[in-house]
């Protein structure tokens, strides 16, 4: 009897810290209540600020050599990060954009192969620029970094929190010029606009921590059945 209560306290304990207070406007947040329509978005509000896209070992370009298409292909970059070009041979593509490595195709045909080529790469398809999601995700794993990427849409990319998901225990790991770095974040504080969605970068580490307490009430409810039929019993006789 006093273990069921024990356990009753506990969960009781638990639902009432789930309540959360309303959202009020802070500087950095400006909430419309009720009918209050919220303004639209203008054209600069709905593009993402570029980000630096690398071509990496494995990645899929495409190189187009105008008025010359027997230069232009489909090829993957190799394991060591170069890539092999008709007439010039083994190119270095490695950690470099694709206007970079465009500009290294065209020094290298110029004069020698192609009177003033102009030379355009694109990123086809990238297993290099990955960042790892992993703990308490549904499915946890290596998922593309797209211009966008930010925290929630990552999670999202993993399929949501899993059951047992600490939303106040997400770490972010990056390494900035050989440092590793950390980011603690709360994932309900960002949903309720509480501070910006962070962005996430290509090699990221994105870590859901667990929840003791969700497992607590978890195993309370499995259990509670077997506790509330002897207190029936009782109350009956």
């Amino acid at each position: 009897m006093r273990h069921y209560f024990a356990l009753s306290a506990a969960a009781l304990a638990l639902v009432g810290c789930a309540g959360q207070a309303p959202i009020h406007s802070t500087p950095e947040l400006t909430v419309f209540e009720g009918r209050t329509e919220m303004p639209t978005p203008n054209r600069g509000d709905l593009i993402a600020e570029d980000r630096l896209a690398l071509v990496g070992p494995l990645d899929t370009i495409s190189v187009s050599v105008y008025g010359v298409p027997e230069l232009s292909r489909e090829m993957q970059v190799d394991a060591g990060g170069r890539i092999a070009m008709p007439l010039i041979g083994a190119i270095d593509a490695g950690g470099k954009t694709a206007a970079e490595l465009a500009l290294d195709i065209e020094e290298q045909l110029s004069g020698r192969y192609v009177r003033n080529p102009n030379v355009t790469v694109n990123i086809v398809s990238s297993v290099s620029q990955v960042v790892t999601i992993d703990g308490q995700v549904v499915e946890p794993g290596l998922y593309p970094v797209t211009n966008q990427m930010t925290l929630l849409r990552a999670v999202a990319s993993a399929r949501g929190l899993a059951e047992f998901a600490d939303e106040d225990d997400v770490v972010v790991l990056r390494t900035v010029q050989g440092q590793r770095i950390a980011g603690l974040y709360n994932i309900e504080a960002i949903r309720r606009g509480l501070y910006d969605d962070p962005p996430i970068y290509a090699n990221d580490l994105v870590v859901v921590g667990d929840s003791p307490q969700r497992r607590l009430f978890r195993d309370f409810i499995s259990v509670a059945p077997l506790l509330v039929a002897p207190i029936v019993a009782v109350l009956r006789r």
